[in-house]
């Protein structure tokens, strides 16, 4: 056993377990992370960030090829897409230098192989030459993340059927894809390949793309998406991919029948699972409940000394989430009383072109809840800054409680509302009322002046409509 005694040990160094590595070592802790892979976890090397150099090549190529729309003239432009591979791989492996730079800066000692839990408040780990060694720490926080899920009639392969790893570092460009998913990642995806030149239909199970968010989001998409050239099939379900010839064979299930799609690639982005096999939760006694591990609100297991966050236990399976998790656990474990975290305050973000950015309830949320509404929306089309930008498609919605203002949810689809939804998470944060919102003064022109005009257009205030 190592004679190395610490005071936290985190197994993982994904988005939520070097940031609690990080604020553990800040609070005086001594700290180690466990890490069988690249530091940075998926999102920093396969998820998130890759994905958001591969999304902004896509852009970049869009904005090209409608160079004419601004008045430019651009002759014989195309897309390198090995080039376009190579730049986002490069990306991610930026990130996870800097990653590796924070740990050396916070003086966290990074243990590479296979971290097992053990109990006793142990973690044995395995390298790669398979040599165990036992470490110990009186805190022990699990953050080991998660994968693609499996769906029975389509088993990932890496050549023909892909994971949204594999999509991310295909060897040439594929002229047919079906993605099977519309949730971030198959979106996301989805734009990335159409816009550089694929063929691409996406199949959803329920009846609309991007489900989790409000209809109307989910109507302007599909709409754009199909104007874009995409096939979209909804309440639809792969039931078989036959990948025995040149390409696969998809065959889909619909309301009218059965339909077979031909394609190059089929990618499975139905969604994660977590990463709960083979790290010793058995042997450590600690409760798993369909597919989770089962927490506290300050992430405590059933077993004393041993935490969990991120995509191992419910909530949103969010980096931001993940990281937001750490640092109130390792709080916590300081001897700190930091707020438990508010689960309905947590943004989402999609990074498809035009953005999508939410939070709180939708529409079909607040009156399931029994609220009496206010609903405030405003087009970008009226936007002077989206019509500078060229980006008039999308609106903000804003949902408020008719009694007392409250800002139960926000919902955007647009250029760059991404960057805009903090503002919304603030005011709910802060429990701003619509009518102080309204007298916000917002900076002209922006695209952010539009989540003031939602507002007054929700009490009848509102002037460029």
């Amino acid at each position: 056993m190592s004679s190395t005694k610490f005071d936290v040990i985190v197994v993982g160094s994904g988005p939520g377990g070097y940031v609690a590595a990080i604020r553990a070592s800040q609070l005086g802790l001594k700290t180690a992370v466990v890490e069988a892979a690249e530091l940075g976890g998926i999102c920093l090397n396969w998820g998130c960030i890759p994905t958001k150099a591969l999304l902004k090549s896509a852009q970049v190529f869009e904005y090209i090829n409608h160079a004419a729309d601004y008045g430019i003239t651009v002759k014989d432009a195309s897309a390198d897409f090995t080039g376009i591979v190579k730049r986002s791989r490069g990306v991610a492996d930026g990130m996870s230098k800097g990653v590796t730079f924070l740990m050396k800066k916070n003086k966290i000692e990074v243990i590479k192989g296979w971290g097992k839990i053990q109990p006793g408040k142990k973690v044995e780990v395995t390298d790669s030459e398979d040599k165990k060694t036992v470490y110990a720490a009186d805190n022990i926080i699990i953050a080991t993340g998660a994968r693609s899920r499996e769906l029975p009639a389509m088993k990932i392969d890496k050549k023909k059927i892909l994971g949204y790893r594999d999509a991310m570092v295909l060897d040439k460009m594929p002229k047919k894809m079906v993605v099977v998913g519309s949730g971030a990642i198959g979106i996301e995806f989805a734009y990335f390949y159409a816009t550089m030149g694929a063929e691409v239909t996406i199949v959803e199970f329920l009846d609309r793309i991007v489900p989790v968010e409000d209809a109307e989001v989910s109507k302007t998409l599909e709409k754009l998406y199909k104007k874009a050239g995409m096939t979209i099939m909804t309440s639809s379900e792969v039931t078989a991919v036959d990948t025995k010839g040149a390409g696969c064979k998809v065959t889909v299930k619909t309301a009218k029948g059965e339909e077979t799609l031909e394609c190059d690639v089929v990618l499975s982005a139905a969604g994660v699972v977590s990463n709960l096999e083979n790290i010793g939760l058995e042997d450590v006694g600690i409760l798993v409940d369909k597919g989770k591990i089962k927490v506290d609100e300050y992430y405590k297991t059933n077993m004393p000394g041993y935490y969990a966050i991120g995509d191992v236990i419910p909530g949103p399976a969010l980096a931001h989430v993940a990281s937001a998790e750490g640092i109130i656990c390792v709080e916590k474990i300081a001897g700190q009383n930091p707020d438990p975290l508010d689960y309905g305050n947590i943004p989402g973000c999609t990074y498809c072109s035009p953005e999508i950015a939410s939070v709180g309830m939708t529409e079909a949320k607040a009156k399931e809840a029994g609220y009496e509404l206010r609903i405030g929306k405003f087009p970008f089309s009226a936007s002077g800054k989206a019509s500078a930008a060229g980006a008039k498609d999308g609106f903000v919605k804003l949902v408020f409680d008719k009694k007392y203002g409250e800002l139960l949810g926000a919902h955007m689809v647009g250029y760059n509302v991404t960057e805009m939804i903090a503002e919304i998470v603030a005011i709910r944060k802060l429990e701003t009322t619509g009518h102080e919102l309204i007298k916000t003064v917002h900076p002209h022109p922006t695209m952010s002046e539009a989540i003031m005009e939602a507002a007054a257009a929700a009490y009848d205030e509102v002037i460029h409509l």
